[in-house]
């Protein structure tokens, strides 16, 4: 669309929607994506769902949850520094405290956020009150010591060698800005046990397209039009269940985006969601 405007973004889809059976919303920043899905979703009858959110958000859940059986430590007790808390971050942070995530640091481009911020953005007023709990404030560097999980939606370069040298013993990076990620993959494998991006080039790739196919497929199957967290974390099940336990290693975290299976896993579990 050739605009940008909210109002112009959201009466626009409402006049096409008609003739679809689903609203895929794809490169909208923060905030306004906030406002346009909940917008589309209280004027229309069929599922609206944006990618870059919950796409993000579900494809990361099932590499992780695929991560932390091969080094065997539960959601619950790691320590996890986000990067990046604007569309992707904010949902990836969500779905993960849905799961059972308790200890996330997020960190911005002013740094890390923190418990005595206050904010008139609901949606950073929602990290705020869920997040770093034990009100750190120091710099990225400083919450990777002895963190087991690197999670960056932000941008490339932020990070050198030795902030993946300092994180805890087994560690999982998952550096997925684009094209170039926040730590060359390479450096950041010779100390983490599992390193995912968002390329094509590298394994562990973390890709939307797991997801969105899928998720509209049961959807549309089931004749239903609400997205709820249940569905989101039953797509997320389905993409990490389709690494067999024989198949799983540390450069085989998800499936590929090429495996047709996907699409039908993920459609039967949204299905039985609904």
């Amino acid at each position: 669309l050739d605009t940008q405007d909210v109002d112009e973004i959201v009466r626009t889809v409402q006049l096409i929607a008609p003739v679809y059976g689903g609203i895929n919303l794809e490169d909208i920043s923060a905030p306004r994506c906030f406002e346009i899905e909940a917008r589309l979703r209280e004027l229309l009858d069929i599922p609206v769902f944006h990618d870059d959110q919950h796409g993000t958000a579900i494809v990361v859940l099932a590499a992780l949850r695929n991560s932390l059986k091969l080094i065997k430590k539960n959601l619950s007790d790691v320590k996890i520094v986000l990067s990046g808390v604007g569309a992707a971050g904010n949902a990836v942070a969500r779905l993960l405290v849905l799961d059972g995530a308790k200890n996330i640091i997020g960190f911005n481009v002013d740094g890390v956020i923190h418990p005595d911020m206050k904010s008139d953005d609901p949606m950073q007023r929602w990290f705020i009150e869920h997040s770093n709990k034990g009100n750190f404030k120091g710099t990225m560097s400083e919450a990777l010591v002895g963190a087991d999980v690197f999670i960056g939606v932000s941008a490339s370069n932020i990070l050198v060698e030795s902030d993946i040298a300092a994180m805890a013993k087994g560690s999982i990076v998952f550096a997925l800005a684009n094209p170039d990620p926040e730590i060359d993959p390479a450096l950041a494998r010779k100390h983490a046990t599992v390193v995912a991006t968002g390329r094509s080039d590298q394994p562990n790739q973390i890709n939307n397209v797991l997801a969105f196919p899928g998720i509209f497929r049961g959807l549309l199957d089931a004749n239903a039009h609400k997205i709820t967290d249940e569905l989101l974390v039953a797509a997320a099940t389905a993409i990490a269940d389709c690494v067999a336990p024989e198949q799983l290693n540390t450069s085989f975290i998800v499936p590929s985006v090429f495996d047709a299976h996907v699409v039908t896993a993920v459609a039967a579990a949204v299905r039985k969601s609904v």
